[in-house]
Parts: structure tokens; C-alpha cells; sequence
């Protein structure tokens, strides 16, 4: 693998890492808000957990795709289709 191409591959990482961070720090900051006005104006009726709830579970789904699954589907799974759609072309 080419510098370049070392580069290119370590640039998109940190991207889908820095992506990852942005998304943490909006659920915190949203869902912190969320609780003080659900507090304020329905103390009795906890409904901002609900959004807490579905919005976790889809930063737990970027957490994984970024820091545990990249490396062994991202990658291996790109590099296979693409010799597959090679060798669907050399066939043509």
C-alpha cells in the first residue's frame, strides 16, 4: 500500500471517528435538554426517555460500525465485492 493511499485510508478513519464524537456530544447536549424541559413541563410523565432510548440505541449502532466492526467488514467486505464486480467485467 502506497503512502498515499495509507493516508487516504487513515483520513477516513479519523473522519468516522470525529462523526462518531459529533453524534455523542448531540445526544448529550439534546437529551440534557430534553430532560430539563420534560422535567419543567411534565415532571410526572418521564417521555424524553424514549427519545433517550431510540437515539442510544442508534449511537450504540455508530459506536460499533466505527470502532469495532471498520476494520474487519468495511474494508475486507469492499475489497471482495470489488474483486467479484472485477472478475463479472473480465467475464464480460
Amino acid at each position: 500500500m502506497s503512502e498515499s493511499e495509507m493516508y487516504s485510508r487513515a483520513e477516513k478513519i479519523v473522519d468516522e471517528k470525529i462523526g462518531f464524537y459529533h453524534h455523542l456530544y448531540s445526544y448529550i447536549f439534546v437529551n440534557l435538554m430534553l430532560a430539563i424541559l420534560n422535567i419543567l413541563s411534565s415532571p410526572n410523565n418521564w417521555w424524553f426517555m424514549w427519545v433517550s432510548f431510540f437515539w442510544g440505541f442508534g449511537l450504540v449502532s455508530h459506536f460499533l460500525k466505527t470502532f469495532v466492526f471498520y476494520e474487519k467488514f468495511d474494508e475486507k467486505l469492499r475489497d471482495s465485492m470489488i474483486e467479484k464486480e472485477i472478475e463479472k467485467m473480465r467475464r464480460k
